[in-house]
């Protein structure tokens, strides 16, 4: 199992499976953000490591940029990495409010 924090300020590759915009199939939320996986990595729930993208405007499919925070779901012993652009930065309230709006729902 890949270890999340070691992304922390890595360049990495987004691919998503829930695009901006999008209405989740169970919970019938839509995603305010980009949301995908890391491709060739592992997570506790034994799927690809998930991200979210932040402060991108469009759905889009590969994202590249930076990981600059983790959240550890602590219900399913899963971590959701937070990816922005190269040079982009947020609080981490801008991130538990994230957090917070999709929590509510897991």
């Amino acid at each position: 199992m890949d270890q999340a924090k070691d992304f922390i300020g890595k360049k990495v590759t987004v691919k998503m499976d829930r695009q901006l915009g999008t209405k989740h199939p169970n919970w019938g939320f839509i995603y305010l953000t980009n949301y995908g996986y890391i491709p060739g990595t592992m997570s506790g729930d034994d799927e690809e490591l998930d991200a979210y993208v932040l402060g991108t405007f469009e759905p889009l499919e590969v994202f590249e940029g930076i990981c600059v925070a983790v959240i550890h779901r602590l219900n399913d012993n899963e971590d959701k990495l937070i990816v922005v652009p190269e040079g982009k930065n947020y609080t981490d309230e801008q991130i538990d409010a994230l957090n917070n709006i999709y929590e509510f729902y897991n």
